[in-house]
């Protein structure tokens, strides 16, 4: 019976070591982040297009190789002030499964900092309340340094629900008012 306690115990400490790698970023002058493995690129603001008839979050599309790209203004989509597009501003590129196809979707961001290594020891569950934007989209909280940084749920962020109104727009509606790169 004690070494089932053992490797029970053994088992709950190798969970606590484990760690995560997270893209840390700035929205509104807060720090969020995204687990790394569901980054597939980083780039630099391109030339974003428009799209009649989204919603405000959604900042617009770019042509990525050939590819439309949906671009939702992060902080806009948050409940913020829309961004302000600097030097610094970033488009986070995430893959998304939007009607049962995998999907790019850009995360304008203010500023893209580093990638942390995150121990699951210094992560918490999210708040119930206290947050200042929806408490669905916050998937966990992590703790470094006395620094509270936001783990954002995506697949709540970029809701398939609210995203399927991307799905309405043709590739090739999109495609003519894109500029080609």
């Amino acid at each position: 019976m004690s070494s089932l306690i053992r490797k029970e115990s053994a088992t709950a400490v190798a969970a606590q070591e484990q760690v995560g790698q997270y893209l840390t970023f700035l929205v509104g002058g807060e720090t969020f982040a995204v687990s790394i493995l569901d980054v597939k690129e980083i780039i630099e603001i391109a030339s974003v297009t428009r799209v009649p008839l989204t919603p405000d979050y959604i900042h617009g599309v770019i042509n990525l190789r050939g590819n439309v790209v949906a671009v939702i203004d992060l902080s806009a989509r948050l409940s913020r002030a829309p961004s302000q597009v600097s030097k610094r501003s970033c488009i986070v590129l995430v893959a998304m499964e939007i009607n049962e196809t995998l999907q790019l979707v850009g995360m304008l961001v203010d500023e893209v900092r580093e990638i942390l290594e995150i121990p699951a020891a210094n992560i918490q569950p999210a708040p119930d309340f206290g947050a200042d934007i929806r408490t669905d989209f916050i998937e966990a909280m992590a703790r470094i340094d006395d620094v509270f940084i936001i783990l954002l749920a995506l697949d709540r962020v970029l809701s398939l629900e609210e995203l399927s109104l991307l799905g309405d727009l043709t590739a090739a509606e999109a495609l003519r008012s894109v500029p080609t790169e």
